[in-house]
């Protein structure tokens, strides 16, 4: 999946793929993961949050069921 860069103290690129509802996360850390069934709405609110870490806290994590890459 392509991945773009995201302005985040937390988070360092994010992709997605609408066709099977899979958001791909790359963290600070080098870390990468996937979260399945997220809806576009919420990928939409990610990049336009005033702050990343925090949507992905609060609207993300433990939300979605997740695999480590």
């Amino acid at each position: 999946m392509r991945r773009l860069p995201i302005e985040s103290s937390v988070l360092a690129s994010t992709g997605y793929d609408p066709e099977i509802a899979v958001l791909e996360l790359e963290f600070r850390s080098g870390e990468v993961y996937r979260y399945f069934a997220v809806p576009p709405s919420v990928h939409a609110g990610l990049l336009a949050a005033p702050s990343a870490g925090r949507f992905f806290t609060q609207r993300i994590r433990d939300h979605y069921p997740t695999e480590h890459a």
